[in-house]
């Protein structure tokens, strides 16, 4: 194969990789069957079960580039997925569309259901929930549906900001 073909495979190939919600370097912090996070009691630990349940279901789904169903899911399509069965709101579609909706919170001022988003590759390409405790739910491209710690090694370093969807 010539060399500028090759280069040029290999270039669509990271483009692909990194285009979506993208991150190779998660690690699964909790097994999957199990919730490490106490809620307390009130509307909205009524809103974080619901998006518990939710992941519960979906769980280990695959990531899948523009996925929204049980088959594979992208970052913003689980967030979509996740609101609309869980909570019966709409969002938007795209992480770059969820960007300029909502409501933005402070760092120190993010709730279970907010949604978290990340600097991967050089933009904000990467969203999840977060579920208090300093866990987000979101798709991850090397485990899918996944449960991740917002300080943790990878994240801390490319968390972004926080928006809120009331």
């Amino acid at each position: 194969m010539p060399l500028k073909l090759t280069q040029a495979l290999i270039l669509l190939v990271m483009a692909f990789v990194l285009g979506g919600c993208a991150s190779n370097q998660n690690l699964r912090t909790e097994p999957a069957d199990t919730r490490p996070i106490q809620v307390e009691a009130g509307p909205a630990s009524d809103k974080t079960d619901k998006l518990w349940q939710v992941y519960e279901r979906y769980v280990g789904v695959p990531y899948e580039y523009g996925g929204t169903s049980a088959e594979g899911f992208d970052c913003s399509g689980f967030i979509t997925t996740a609101f609309r069965e869980g909570l019966d709101k709409q969002l938007p579609r795209t992480t770059s569309q969820m960007l300029r909706h909502g409501k933005v919170v402070a760092p120190s001022e993010i709730q279970p259901g907010d949604l978290v988003f990340f600097r991967i590759g050089g933009k904000e390409q990467h969203a999840g929930i977060y579920m208090g405790g300093n866990h987000f739910m979101h798709a991850s491209t090397s485990i899918g549906v996944t449960l991740s710690e917002l300080n943790g090694y990878y994240w801390k370093d490319r968390f972004t900001q926080a928006r809120r969807f009331d």
